[in-house]
């Protein structure tokens, strides 16, 4: 059994959660909520060490994969936040010599992101550490017991709103 935080034992206890079917639904939800808020907290601490986010890291990978660069919009694009997150991720990114912006020749409006040398040699290290460790948190699962994860986690989250969207977008149900 996963140990729950604190805040969902709260919710467990308290009077009114239901019958006894809904409480082990929803001490499921709470174990599987723990178990991502420690693989977060541990993600943090080891790019921590790197002086990055997930965030940064995101943007370095993003980086490694484009050769020519990408403009800050392109970024903002694939990582899937705001222009404004983008600007301060970078920010710290070329504070730290990992980044570096270029102006555009032709239009000084247009800024191209491109890895430094630093930032390439730490992306590069960092993206397979990171791939072992990840890959590591499932090394005790068969690729049978990987695929029937998978497949419960994907029926949980077809009930959710989000779920329902997906599949409705997708052209499903």
């Amino acid at each position: 059994m996963i140990p729950l935080d604190r805040k969902y034992t709260a919710l467990l206890s308290g009077p009114g959660t239901g019958p006894e079917a809904a409480v082990e639904g929803m001490r499921t939800c709470f174990e599987v909520l723990s178990l991502a808020a420690a693989i977060d907290r541990e993600c943090a601490v080891r790019l921590g060490a790197h002086d990055l986010s997930e965030g940064r890291f995101v943007l370095l990978f993003l980086l490694q994969a484009a050769e020519g660069g990408l403009s800050p919009h392109e970024l903002a694009e694939q990582a899937g936040v705001t222009r404004g997150t983008v600007t301060g991720l970078l920010d710290g990114l070329e504070r730290s010599g990992f980044v570096r912006r270029e102006e555009n020749d032709i239009d000084r409006r247009k800024r191209t992101v491109r890895l430094t040398r630093d930032g390439a040699a730490l992306v590069q290290r960092l993206a397979e550490e990171h791939g072992r460790w990840i890959g590591s948190l499932f090394a005790d699962l068969s690729a049978a017991e990987r695929d029937a994860l998978r497949h419960l986690l994907g029926r949980v989250f077809a009930r959710t709103e989000t779920g329902m969207q997906t599949e409705t977008a997708d052209g499903g149900g």
